[in-house]
This record gives structure tokens, C-alpha cells and sequence, in this order.
């Protein structure tokens, strides 16, 4: 028998019993519309999630630390052997940037400052930014402008802050502001103590007087830690030529390490962010300690990866539910066209064309069945987002989409649809291939 032929006779089969065929079709329409929606949920929120991550300009940056600062969990010092570990100095950063695939080589910078505005002074935190920061979404809803360049004595303000100094923060935009600050003097390199330390340095208070250039409503990952979040944002290139002492300075004197300039961390931007796992390899090499945010995308993947799984199986659910209506409504077709079936055997027709038929049929109420949970399964997406979406913006944050369906899993999900129809057609299927065409013609 011709697939023209088998699928044409298969449909009209189909429509002398529309009710009862409708319903099994619902039934498999409804449970590939919960696999869809369930793992469209799940794509939607990885996407969600790795989106976020690439916007925020984290994705492309290795943060490299000496071992002799890795923290073990709750913010302890693990036992390292400082003696042996390599110092982050000004020689390991111009051998970072001699990496391939490295387009910067940045320090991290976080200081405690005072600032100064008209008759206020209040204590805050300043830390140092790229100008390739200014190209991430946490300064989307910037108000003003980012740094015109790198050694700029320009300030953004983080908007709580800046209400401190002004109820409105608007008012601030263009006005000057004055950095108070503790700069760090290297000491001379015959100063030393009785036991032979080496040298120190010295602190002195300084002033400097900084533009507000722009106020911002949300804070940069910058990579600096617990207790690292800043509320006023320098250029980098400025925060290195103030020479600000940082926290870690005084641990670095206890050591001995101050002969030259130190980093408490980098931060390596890489040209491409496919070459991350590559730099970040190379850095560790060196005898840094190196993380990026692929370190905790993958574990995200991994959580996706059970948690779609999980959705998987319980979307699937549904869908063996309505093999088993589609086992229901096979079985009584071949009791009710026995006579049918002994006649096609009487003219020629095998058991194998038999077999083909009723295949037919449930692959037919696969294709039907699972072009319309998509299309259910669609429209419930959409209905999802719309919500989300409402809720969203009545919580006055910005719109994303929870759900997503990509072009494979419409397609996996139609043919999972007919794969589960044949499997459920095999046993009515083979009982209709075994009736005797004899006893077949006699019933009724």
C-alpha cells in the first residue's frame, strides 16, 4: 500500500469517529502543551540568567588574586604558603597583559574617603572603574554621563549617596565635590627598623577636588568583595595617580612586600569571551588565583540542566497519560471495524499493511495532536510573559521575558508527540495484524 494511499485511509478512518478521536487528540495536544510550556519555563529563565550575566560586562573578566589572599568560606584566610607564593606587582601585571586575548589589565580599588559638599561631609566608599565599564548595563539608567576619559577628575555618584548630599541628586550633576583621602608615600629605601624589616610608608591626608558627571541607581559588579560596594565612582586611571591607601596595604607592610607597588586583585578583560576558560587557565599557570564568572555559570548550567530535567519528566507526564487514551481509542477501533479488517485481508491486504494502517492512524493523531499543544503551548508563554510583565512594572522594574521557545523544541516536541502515538498504537496495532479474516468477516 502506497503513504498516500495508507495516510488518506488512515484520516477518513479517523473522521467516522470524530468525538471519540477529537478527544484522544485534545489529550495529546494538552500533554505536549505542559512539556512545552514547563521546558520553554526553564530555557526562558536560563536565557534569563546567562543574558543578565553577559550585560552586566562580568562574563569577559578573570579576577586574579596572590595566593597569599585566597579567603577560605566566611571571609577567613585559608593556609597558603605565603613564603613561595607570587606577589601581584607591577611585574605580574605587565606579564598579564602580555597574555593573548587580553584587551586590559585593570586594578581593583576600594578605598574608604571622605567627600565633601558645601558645609556636608560624610564617609564613603570610592572605588576605581574602567572606562569599558561604562558600556555595561549598570549604567543604563545613568543620569548625566559616564567619565570622558580614563585620568579624568570626574565622580558618578551611586544615587542613595548622593541623596545624603542633596536631597535632590539632580542638583549635583556639574557640581564639584572634594575628595578627602589617605595617600600612601612609599618610604625611603635606607629606612628601616632595628630588626631589618625593610622599608615602610608613610600616609598623608590629601584633597582632591572632583566634577559630578553623572548619578546612577545601580551599582557595577566590580569584583572587590564583601564590603566592597562603592558609592562613589572614579576613573581608574585617576584612583592609580591619587595612590589612595587601600585596606590591604597594612598587610602587605606586615609581610614585607612593600619595597614595590602591590595589587590586592585584577581584573583581566578578554577580548572575547569564549577565550575566558583559556586566559583564565594560562593565569593560574602563572601562580595566580584566578576566578570568572564562568566558574559560577557553570554550576548555573548544572542547576539548569536537573531543573529542565525535572520539568522534563513532570511535562511528560501528561503526555503518557494521553498514550494510554490513544491505546483506548486503537483497541476499540479494531473491535469496531473487524469486519473492515477481515475484508482488506480477504482482497490481499497482509499483516503488514494491517500494522501499517493503525501506525498510521496514531501517527496522524501525533502530528494533529502535538501541532496543537505547541500552539497551546505558545499561547501559554505568552500569556506568562504578559503577567510577568505586569507585575513587573507595577514593581517598577524592567520588562523580561520568563519564557522562551526555541525553533528545536517546537520540532522535538511534535516528533516526541509521534514517537509516544506509535509506541502506544504497537499493541493495537499487532492485535489487529493477528485477526483471523475468516472469524473477522463472520463478526455480526
Amino acid at each position: 500500500m502506497k503513504s498516500y494511499d495508507l495516510f488518506d485511509l488512515a484520516s477518513r478512518n479517523l473522521r467516522n469517529s470524530k468525538l471519540r478521536n477529537s478527544l484522544t487528540t485534545v489529550g495529546i495536544a494538552v500533554g505536549v502543551a505542559s512539556l512545552v510550556a514547563m521546558l520553554s519555563l526553564g530555557i526562558g529563565l536560563q536565557s534569563m540568567a546567562t543574558s543578565r550575566i553577559r550585560k552586566s560586562g562580568v562574563f569577559d573578566i578573570v579576577f586574579v588574586t596572590s595566593k597569599q589572599d585566597v579567603h577560605g568560606m566566611r571571609g577567613r584566610m585559608q593556609d597558603t604558603d605565603t613564603a613561595n607564593a607570587r606577589v601581584l606587582d607591577d611585574a605580574a601585571r605587565k606579564e598579564l597583559e602580555q597574555l593573548p586575548d587580553v584587551a586590559e589589565v585593570t586594578p581593583d580599588i576600594h578605598v574608604v574617603a571622605e567627600i565633601g559638599y558645601g558645609d556636608k561631609s560624610r564617609m564613603s566608599v570610592v572605588a576605581g572603574l574602567p572606562m569599558s565599564e561604562g558600556t555595561t548595563d549598570a549604567f543604563d539608567k545613568l543620569q548625566g554621563k559616564f567619565f570622558s576619559n580614563n585620568d579624568a577628575d570626574e565622580a558618578v555618584l551611586e544615587e542613595d549617596f548622593a541623596k545624603r548630599l542633596d536631597p535632590n541628586p539632580a542638583n549635583l550633576l556639574g557640581k564639584d565635590i572634594v575628595l578627602r583621602y589617605a595617600e600612601r608615600q612609599q618610604g625611603d629605601a635606607g629606612d628601616s627598623d632595628s630588626q631589618g624589616a625593610g622599608s615602610g610608608f608613610s600616609v598623608t591626608r590629601k584633597e582632591q577636588t572632583l566634577t559630578v558627571v553623572g548619578i546612577n541607581s545601580e551599582e557595577p559588579f566590580t569584583g572587590g568583595g564583601p564590603g566592597a560596594h562603592g558609592q562613589v565612582y572614579i576613573p581608574v586611571g585617576t584612583a592609580e595617580r591619587l595612590n589612595m591607601m587601600q585596606p590591604f596595604d597594612a598587610r602587605a607592610m606586615v609581610r614585607g612586600d612593600v619595597t614595590g607597588k602591590t595589587y590586592n586583585m585584577l581584573r583581566v578583560r578578554v577580548l572575547d569571551s569564549g577565550q575566558v576558560e583559556q586566559v583564565q587557565n594560562a593565569i593560574k599557570k602563572m601562580g595566580f588565583a584566578a576566578f570568572s564568572v564562568i566558574d559560577a555559570l557553570n554550576g548555573l548550567r548544572r542547576f539548569f540542566a536537573i531543573f529542565d530535567a525535572f520539568l522534563g519528566i513532570f511535562g511528560s507526564l501528561a503526555l503518557a497519560v494521553a498514550s494510554l487514551a490513544i491505546i483506548n481509542t486503537l483497541v476499540m477501533a479494531v473491535l469496531e471495524r473487524r469486519r473492515e479488517i477481515g475484508i482488506m485481508k480477504a482482497l490481499g491486504a497482509s499483516d503488514v499493511d494491517v500494522k501499517k494502517l493503525f501506525f498510521a492512524e496514531a501517527a496522524v493523531m501525533g502530528i494533529v495532536g502535538g501541532a496543537a499543544g505547541v500552539l497551546f503551548g505558545w499561547l501559554m508563554g505568552r500569556i506568562i510573559n504578559f503577567g510577568t510583565g505586569l507585575y513587573m512594572t507595577r514593581m517598577k522594574m524592567a520588562h523580561v521575558d520568563v519564557w522562551y521557545v526555541p525553533w528545536w523544541l517546537i520540532v522535538g516536541a511534535i516528533g516526541f508527540s509521534v514517537l509516544v502515538s506509535l509506541i502506544a498504537g504497537l499493541y493495537p496495532a499487532a492485535r489487529a495484524a493477528k485477526l483471523d479474516p475468516i472469524q473477522a468477516l463472520r463478526y455480526e
